[in-house]
């Protein structure tokens, strides 16, 4: 009368598939650990440059920014209250430029490629940011100075 209660079908313990994981995951881990210490980078190729403008900025006495064409010296554009975005952008490629001892009269080039997207490049530091990461809008202030 005393039956055994059935605890249904058996299943393989669940160790084996985690310790295949495990293992595909350290050798992962592993290949990029060589990649990375052997130097070796994944470049991807810039598309090809549409237009580029040389642009200076300076503060003005107002509290304004002056954007300057440096091949010509003239005003091209002035920005006037906070302009977070532009201050920001700016005040990140300076610091570095200051951390180096270069001045600010070196100019920064805005770059539109044939795919669209837009860049702003520091020469005298050869950093850059692309403006399309910050969206369509922050970008639209750097696209205003395509030559006309």
């Amino acid at each position: 009368m005393n039956q055994p209660l059935s605890t249904g079908p058996s299943r393989p313990p669940i160790r084996v598939p985690i310790r295949y994981l495990l293992l595909f995951l350290g050798l992962i881990l592993a290949a990029v650990a060589f990649v990375r210490f052997q130097g070796l980078a994944w470049t991807v190729q810039d598309a090809p440059i549409q237009w580029q403008r040389e642009l200076v900025f300076v503060d003005t006495p107002d509290g304004q920014i002056a954007a300057i064409d440096f091949t010509n010296r003239q005003e091209v554009m002035r920005f006037e209250g906070e302009q977070g975005f532009l201050r920001g952008t700016l005040r990140a490629l300076a610091r570095e430029r200051k951390r180096r001892g270069i001045g600010r009269e070196a100019p920064f080039l805005v770059l539109e490629h044939t795919d669209g997207r837009l860049t702003l490049l520091d020469p005298s530091t050869q950093q850059r940011i692309d403006l399309a990461s910050f969206g369509p809008i922050n970008s639209a202030i750097f696209r205003n100075f395509k030559p006309q």
